[in-house]
C-alpha cells in the first residue's frame, strides 16, 4: 500500500507522490517532495507549500527571470579559475553549500580568507547543474573552495573549523538535508594538505567526535563552480534557508603529539 507525505496542505495543481522502502529515491519523506520539487512545472507555486529547508530546493527557480533555465544551465558556470600567487586552495564539503561558504566568510574576512565560492565537486557528470546535483546521481558534493592567504591563515585552522561548524558524524546528511550531495568531505590538493587533512581527521575524531566522523578525505580532483545566483547566496538572501547542523562547537583546542 502507497503512503503519502505532504509537507504541508497540498494545493489542488500538486499529485501526491507514492513512499517507497524499496526505492533509495524516496528513503525519506521529504526526498519525495525534493523530487516534486526538481519535477514540477510550478515551482513558484510549490514553493509556498514548503517547509523551509525544502524550500530551499525551489527558492532559487522563483527568484527573477535571470535565474530561470540560462542560469541553471550547465553552460552557466565553469571550472575554478586561476588563483592569486602564493594563495592556496580549501576545499571542503558539509551539506548545503550556501551556509558552509557563509560560515568561512563571516569567521575569516579579514584574516586570511582571499574569496569563496561554492560549487561542485567529486563526482562524473561533466557541467553540473544545480538540479541533477540535487537529483543525488552525479557523485557529487556541494562544496566551498576557500582561497586563502597561508601566511595568514593555515590550512590546519582551516579544517579544524571545519570539523567544528557541522556534524562530521552523519553520514550523506546535515540537518534534514539528506543525500549524497550533502555528505562531509575535504579534498586535498597536494601531498602536504593530504597529511594535514588526515592527522586533523584522526585528532578530531577521538578528541571532539568519540570516533563518529565518517567524512571522506579524497584528492580534490575537478572543481565547478556552481550557478552565480549560489555564490554569497545567504548574504544575498539574509532570510534564505540555514541548515541547523551549521554552527560553530565549543570545542577545546586539539592537541598534537
Amino acid at each position: 500500500t502507497s503512503t503519502w507525505y505532504y509537507a504541508r496542505p497540498r494545493p489542488p495543481t500538486l499529485r501526491p507522490l507514492p513512499f517507497s522502502p524499496q526505492s533509495p529515491k524516496y528513503t525519506e519523506p521529504a526526498d519525495a517532495v525534493c523530487l516534486q520539487v526538481l519535477n514540477t512545472a510550478s515551482p513558484i507555486a510549490m514553493a509556498s507549500y514548503l517547509p523551509p529547508f525544502l524550500a530551499r530546493l525551489a527558492r532559487p527557480f522563483t527568484q527573477s527571470a535571470r535565474l530561470a533555465i540560462a542560469a541553471d544551465s550547465p553552460a552557466s558556470h565553469a571550472p575554478g579559475a586561476t588563483i592569486p600567487e602564493g594563495a592556496q586552495r580549501c576545499t571542503v564539503a558539509a551539506g548545503c553549500f550556501w551556509g558552509t561558504e557563509h560560515l568561512y566568510r563571516r569567521h575569516f574576512a579579514g584574516k586570511g580568507l582571499i574569496d569563496a565560492k561554492v560549487g561542485y565537486i567529486g563526482g562524473d557528470l561533466e557541467n553540473p547543474s544545480y538540479r541533477a546535483v540535487c537529483g543525488g546521481k552525479t557523485g557529487h558534493a556541494e562544496a566551498a573552495q576557500i582561497i586563502f592567504d597561508p601566511a595568514q591563515v593555515s590550512y590546519r585552522q582551516l579544517l579544524e573549523f571545519f570539523y567544528r561548524m557541522h556534524d562530521p558524524a552523519t553520514l550523506n546528511r546535515q540537518g534534514p538535508d539528506t543525500g549524497p550531495q550533502y555528505r562531509s568531505g575535504i579534498y586535498f590538493h597536494d601531498a602536504e594538505q593530504e597529511k594535514v587533512a588526515r592527522e586533523v581527521t584522526q585528532r578530531a575524531n577521538e578528541q571532539w567526535w568519540k570516533d563518529g566522523i565518517v567524512t571522506e578525505v579524497a584528492p580534490a580532483g575537478r572543481w565547478w563552480t556552481a550557478e552565480e545566483y549560489h555564490q554569497e547566496y545567504l548574504d544575498h538572501n539574509p532570510g534564505g534557508y540555514e541548515c541547523p547542523s551549521h554552527f560553530l562547537r565549543s570545542f577545546p583546542p586539539l592537541k598534537y603529539d
